[in-house]
Order: structure tokens, then C-alpha cells, then sequence
């Protein structure tokens, strides 16, 4: 399958001649003149890197990037015609893998992008097991092996088939969980459309983490679709 790439810049000319020769080279990109939709598009399209420029209209790179990496942790490169090394040093400070000048030879920004998907590759192989054993937002800390939840200072009890709710959800961060997974993997049989089995736990789950009943903030319902797990919620 070929690597998602979001390409964020405004100047389209320049646009459009880095989406066709990344495109040329294997990539799959999607390309906004803004951020004004990107945390939708970074939901449905997970890109392996996100290219970033700072000058953008609206909301600035500098700005973008931080809220990028509240949930987002692959390679993320500024390409900017900003050159100072105080600019360079922010962005790398804020959470930036790279910094490259404009303008720059097509072939350096294949390998810059090229060395970031190899980091990231590594880093990811390197942190599988504790990945597949502790996931953490903000205060609520999931322990896969013990089966231990923690919120804040509070170990909060859960039953296994709530445990293993509330892991699959995690998991997947920011993302749709359909029902029919949920019941497939979780439940063991296929979705009626009529049975009520995960609603009844993903409510229980809301109860005993402080969710609101009626409004959830922490763990949302997509009505006719599935839930959702919001990974910004539990500071």
C-alpha cells in the first residue's frame, strides 16, 4: 500500500508539482491550502508524514504543529521559505522532525522524507511492546497485562469485558469504532442490529470514568454507526 502523505501549502503552483512527483515516486498524497480541516483529514486519511508549511492563511504552521502533536506522533517536516535559525529552532522545538528551505530539489525532499519514514519505522519497532501493554492519555493509564485501569490517583474497577471494551477503544484514538467490529471481536457474533450488549457496557464504562451520562465527553456515541474515544479528555 502506498505511504500517505499530507501536504499542507497554500501556494498551489508549488502544490500541485510536489503532489505529482511524490506521486511519480510511489506516495499517496492529499494536499490542503490551510488547517482548517485537518483533524478531519488526519482521521480519515492517517498520513505516515504530514509536510507543513508555516505561512499559511488563517492559522499559521507554528500553530498547527501543536495541536498536531497532541494526538499525533509520525514524522512531521516544515517546508518553509522562512530560513532564520530562530524560526528552525521553534519548529523543532514544538515537535517538528525536520526543517527544509525552500526552494528545495525534489530529490533532497525525497530523501529528507525518505530518512523521516525510516526514523519513525525504527522508533515504532522499538516501542511495540510497551505500545502493546500500557497505553496512557493524560491521566487514565490502561495496563493490558494486569488488566488495571488507573484515573488520576483512582485504580478504577472494571470488569474483563469492560477492560476489553475500553482497550479496543484505545487503541484506536480519535478514531470510529464500529459496532459491528465491536461485536465481531469483542462479543464473538454478528451485529442484528437490534442487540444492545455493547451499549449496555460502554455505558457502565461511562459511569465508572466520570463520563457524562447523557453528554459524553470521553467516550462519544456515533448514532447507527459506533463509538468513539476521545483521547483529550482525560486531563
Amino acid at each position: 500500500m502506498s505511504t500517505p502523505i499530507l501536504l499542507v501549502e497554500d501556494d498551489k503552483r508549488l502544490s500541485v508539482l510536489i503532489s505529482d512527483f511524490l506521486t511519480q515516486q510511489g506516495f499517496m498524497v492529499k494536499s490542503l491550502d490551510s488547517g482548517k480541516h485537518i483533524e478531519e483529514t488526519m482521521r480519515s486519511f492517517m498520513p505516515k508524514v504530514v509536510i507543513l508549511d508555516i505561512m499559511l492563511p488563517g492559522e499559521d504552521g507554528f500553530s498547527i504543529c501543536q495541536r498536531l502533536r497532541r494526538n499525533y506522533d509520525g514524522a512531521l517536516l516544515f517546508l518553509t521559505a522562512k530560513s532564520s535559525d530562530f524560526d528552525q529552532v521553534i519548529c523543532l522545538e514544538i515537535g517538528a522532525d525536520d526543517y527544509v528551505i525552500k526552494p528545495v530539489e525534489p530529490r533532497v525532499l525525497l530523501a529528507r522524507i525518505q530518512a523521516l519514514l525510516r526514523r519513525s519505522e525504527a522508533k515504532a519497532s522499538a516501542d511495540i511492546p510497551l505500545k502493546q501493554n500500557i497505553l496512557t492519555f493524560g491521566k487514565l493509564t490502561l495496563y493490558r497485562q494486569s488488566r488495571q485501569v488507573d484515573l488520576g490517583n483512582e485504580n478504577v474497577q472494571l470488569t474483563s469485558h469492560e477492560f476489553d471494551m475500553l482497550w479496543m477503544l484505545a487503541m484506536h484514538p480519535a478514531l470510529l469504532v464500529k459496532r459491528e467490529v465491536l461485536y465481531n471481536e469483542l462479543i464473538g457474533r454478528e451485529y442484528d442490529g437490534l442487540d444492545r450488549s455493547a451499549d449496555v457496557r460502554i455505558s457502565r464504562l461511562r459511569k465508572k470514568l466520570h463520563d457524562h451520562p447523557q453528554k459524553p465527553f470521553r467516550i462519544k456515541t456515533i448514532w447507527g454507526k459506533g463509538f468513539f474515544f476521545v483521547p483529550d479528555a482525560w486531563d
